[in-house]
């Protein structure tokens, strides 16, 4: 049910190149510059590696298929919370918000601004008390952006992807030279018979989180123009886009580094960066991974304002952060809601250990959103204006991997995907106290 006292309405500003590129800067973080050597620690060659984040990519790409058609079947803001609320009832959709606004947007917001400050602290030779006020400053300054309009904030996030992706090809560029110099095929395939690896799901858990974040663009999706035809080309082009961009990274690593050399690197980008053009060059990919991560930040703070603001207007958060401003049709204080939680979480360093509680939540949720495709496909029968193709088996696929992933990693860890669990749980209770206490929720 809609607030009588709010009368604006979002505005269809977001073309397609701003939802493509919102697509690619949702997914492309920091993961892709630290995570590729972990998972090179958790295989047995270089071959073994670029498979694993290739099929990583093409498993995310179905999920993108999935959330293409949803998409096209519900063009209006919200993403997944709407369309849990409208398969499975409010309490689901509820439980979504919670989660993501206690631990999943803003913990993993808090925890990528905080290495965004301690890049960009490094980059300019802060002393190290800086970080924690940097990375708070840094979240205030990307909300502020977006209280001014959604085509001021396409115009900025459009801005730094564009110079991540410039970050992403001197980085491919200069790992291909290096290969030129002393490497060759045999670093990039070649077997480490040291280590034969530690099984799929210990090396496929660094390279799908590094995946994560391909459904921001359905939150937005009450602002893109021709969402029915924006949304499946922005989110099928942006994820070729993304599964690209990851495997040529990987190459220039393993290039540049070999497998051994991946493996033991905590840092490959500045690694390979620094081999090229020394500590300059090193300095200049931290300047790419400030801007990466910063314009990730930006992209979970919009999207995640625009839940909030569609549960507001279900009765199912305050009413007062479902209004949009009167002239920029921006949900102010939604937005100022989640980034000042974000914040709060930044100044307490509390954001780490709740993100790990909950980040498997994440795509706990993504696979839940892909099954309410069969709710709509029963429902609304063959309505949309696309249809993800191969369809059962397709979303099938995803669903089922993902629930091994998800069980994987509570057996692996199951405190910290207990407490995740408990907090989710945690929001049934507070949703029945809501729904007593606001009648006016949905029914």
């Amino acid at each position: 049910m809609s607030d009588p006292a709010s009368t604006a309405r979002y505005v269809r500003a977001l073309r397609p190149l701003d939802a493509a590129l919102i697509v690619i800067g949702g997914i492309i973080g920091g993961g892709i510059f630290l995570n590729p050597g972990i998972a090179a620690q958790r295989t047995e060659s270089g071959l073994a590696l670029l498979a694993m984040w290739v099929g990583a990519g093409v498993l995310t790409l179905i999920g993108a298929l999935c959330y293409a058609e949803l998409g096209a079947r519900r063009p209006s803001a919200g993403g997944i919370y709407v369309y849990l609320r409208e398969a499975f009832g409010p309490l689901a959709g509820f439980l979504f918000g919670w989660t993501m606004l206690l631990v999943i947007y803003s913990g993993s917001t808090a925890a990528v601004a905080t290495i965004f400050a301690s890049y960009a602290s490094a980059l300019f030779d802060l002393p190290p008390g800086a970080a924690t006020p940097l990375a708070a400053a840094a979240l205030a300054f990307v909300a502020g952006i977006n209280l001014f309009g959604i085509r001021l904030g396409a115009t900025i996030q459009n801005t730094f992807a564009l110079l991540k992706l410039t970050a992403v090809a001197a980085l491919v560029g200069c790992g291909l030279y290096l290969a030129g110099v002393g490497h060759g095929a045999q670093a990039v395939l070649g077997v480490d018979e040291a280590r034969r690896g530690v099984g799929f799901m210990g090396a496929a858990l660094p390279v799908l989180f590094a995946y994560s974040g391909f459904t921001y663009l359905n939150n937005l999706a009450g602002e893109v123009d021709q969402p029915q035809r924006t949304l499946p080309r922005a989110l099928f082009l942006g994820m070729l886009g993304v599964i690209l961009a990851y495997a040529l990274v990987n190459v220039a690593y393993l290039a540049a580094l070999g497998h051994d050399g991946l493996a033991a690197s905590t840092a490959p980008a500045a690694d390979v960066m620094q081999r090229v053009f020394g500590t300059a060059g090193a300095k200049v990919i931290a300047l790419g991974i400030a801007i990466s991560t910063l314009g990730f930040c930006n992209i979970t703070l919009v999207a995640g304002a625009r839940v909030l603001q569609v549960m507001g207007e279900d009765g199912l958060f305050f009413r007062s952060v479902a209004r949009l401003h009167p002239v920029h049709r921006t949900p102010n204080l939604a937005l100022v809601l989640l980034a000042g939680w974000s914040i709060v979480l930044v100044l307490s360093g509390s954001y780490g250990q709740l993100l790990d509680y909950a980040t498997f939540a994440d795509w706990l949720a993504c696979a839940i959103g892909v099954a309410t495709l069969f709710w709509y496909r029963r429902h609304d029968g063959g309505t949309a204006s696309f249809r993800v193709p191969g369809y059962p088996l397709l979303p099938l696929i995803f669903i089922g991997v993902i629930g091994w992933v998800v069980i994987e990693t509570m057996l692996s860890n199951p405190r910290n995907a207990g407490i995740g669990v408990l907090i989710m749980l945690a929001g049934a209770p507070v949703y029945l106290v809501w729904r007593r206490l606001f009648s006016a929720a949905r029914p």
